[in-house]
């Protein structure tokens, strides 16, 4: 059986930062490093931390806030997608991610609408209204609204 590694000789991390990218289809809307970051797992929301296990997850609607950036702290508002937190880094792959001032607001409005019309919509079909809800929450996200 393999022996693991003691903890003295495993990597140090710098400063105590995690190197941080969010990745969208088009293009990487962010490379830096930060103290900490918190995302919005499918199963809840979730923080990294320098040093954290390994963790794979699917990511859903809400925001993404980087603590202790080079700028300052950063929130960006992601859906649907994967992250991947190592001791070192998180990768976020989104499907959509913008700052929350770059958010097309009449889009987000009328995007809303049409997710609470197929909420209403869905009957009985759980697919339909597991759907139906996705879009209300990331529409929700768009607009800052997440949890009301």
């Amino acid at each position: 059986m393999a022996e693991l590694p003691s903890r003295s000789n495993q990597t140090e991390f710098p400063q105590n930062r995690l190197k941080v990218r969010l990745v969208t289809p088009e293009r990487i809307l962010l490379d830096t490093d930060a103290t900490s970051v918190t995302l919005p797992g499918e199963a809840g929301v979730l923080e990294a931390l320098p040093g954290a296990a390994p963790l794979l997850t699917a990511i859903g609607a809400g925001e993404l806030l980087l603590a202790g950036g080079e700028g300052g702290d950063q929130r960006f508002v992601i859906a649907r997608g994967f992250a991947e937190v190592l001791p070192d880094r998180v990768t976020v792959l989104a499907e959509y991610a913008e700052a929350p001032d770059a958010v097309d607001k009449p889009a987000a409005e009328k995007q809303l609408r049409d997710g609470q019309k197929q909420v209403g919509e869905a009957g009985d079909d759980p697919a339909k209204y597991r759907a139906a809800r996705s879009v209300v929450l990331e529409a929700e996200a768009k607009l800052g609204r997440a949890g009301q």
